[in-house]
């Protein structure tokens, strides 16, 4: 593991954003998830990051997260702000807005739908990156955005005083080696099939969804590997196979990830904003499926999970429109 300045944590959880079964912040569900998950043994949480559904989220509510979760963290986890947009002026904005409610760290996405080239890409990193004091995550996710992050690039963005890490969704672990071995840069999964991988080869940690429903074995993975002990946390590793099937496998994580902790009763509706939409009937059974094949997970008793299609069904339309670009 890299042994530079960590601001972020190594087990952070791409937190989803519960929301009342009208679409709307459950504001007191927040606040409950992101004590759960800290308690389980997070050191970090992503708000208003992919998985917290930044692109139906309002400016306002994504501040509303950063300041919920710095208040419920109290110290004991690092508090991410996620969103970003594709518009470089926005981005910054929302840096500035982040900073003032007490974030600390900002993860900036590569510019989604408008395709820039590297060039462009590298611009709105360093603008965005120059607009605040936080340190700052890279997350390259082009399976998504429609751009990676070239390995060039990555390096340019490197030598920026406050860019410290890469969110690594790529997939691409010989890139992540030739970047460890040129820079000083944190490296985090974003791919939760792929955390011990990357964990093996050098990575710091993981910015993970299925986290949201067991962040206590992804703890017991990183320390495991923090100690040179690599059967425990291919043990870990093992474990969690069936469950991040279940969550990254048959509807977009969030979506599964909100069905299965409404069907443990950790949150109260599994209710998401459209166009995303609860899972059908087919992908919920798929979903049952994989579940069924989870064992022995700490932290996690899947004995009284009791899913509800009806509840998750559709998606909603909140009161007031998203402001993500």
């Amino acid at each position: 593991m890299s042994t530079s300045y960590n601001p972020f944590g190594q087990v952070l959880v791409a937190l989803v954003t519960p929301f009342t079964a009208d679409g709307e912040v459950d504001w007191v569900g927040v606040a409950k998830h992101i004590d759960d998950v800290i308690t389980a043994g997070a050191d970090g949480i992503v708000v208003t990051g992919t998985t917290g559904e930044t692109s139906t989220l309002t400016d306002p509510e994504k501040i509303r997260l950063v300041e919920v979760g710095k208040d419920v963290a109290a110290g004991r986890a690092k508090i991410i702000t996620g969103g970003g947009s594709n518009e470089t002026a926005h981005a910054m904005q929302l840096a500035r807005q982040s900073e003032k409610a007490g974030a600390d760290g900002n993860m900036i996405v590569t510019p989604y739908y408008n395709k820039p080239t590297q060039s462009g890409i590298l611009t709105h990193f360093r603008m965005i990156a120059d607009a605040t004091d936080l340190p700052v995550i890279l997350y390259d996710i082009p399976g998504r955005t429609g751009v990676p992050i070239n390995y060039e690039t990555i390096l340019r963005a490197a030598k920026h005083p406050n860019i410290l890490a890469v969110k690594d969704a790529k997939g691409d672990l010989a890139q992540v080696s030739r970047v460890l071995n040129q820079t000083d840069l944190l490296y985090f999964s974003g791919d939760d099939p792929n955390v011990l991988p990357h964990l093996s080869i050098g990575a710091t940690g993981l910015i993970g969804v299925t986290a949201n429903i067991a962040a206590t074995p992804y703890r017991q993975m990183v320390d495991a590997v923090n100690a040179g002990d690599l059967k425990t946390a291919t043990a870990a590793h093992r474990q969690l196979e069936p469950l991040v099937r279940a969550c990254m496998t048959h509807v977009p994580g969030t979506v599964a990830v909100k069905y299965i902790l409404h069907g443990l009763g950790r949150i109260g509706s599994p209710r998401v904003r459209l166009p995303l939409v609860g899972p059908e009937d087919f992908e919920a059974a798929q979903i049952e499926d994989e579940i069924d094949l989870v064992k022995n997970i700490p932290g996690v008793d899947f004995s009284n999970f009791r899913p509800d299609r009806n509840a998750a069904a559709g998606g909603a339309l909140p009161k007031i429109a998203g402001t993500t670009r």
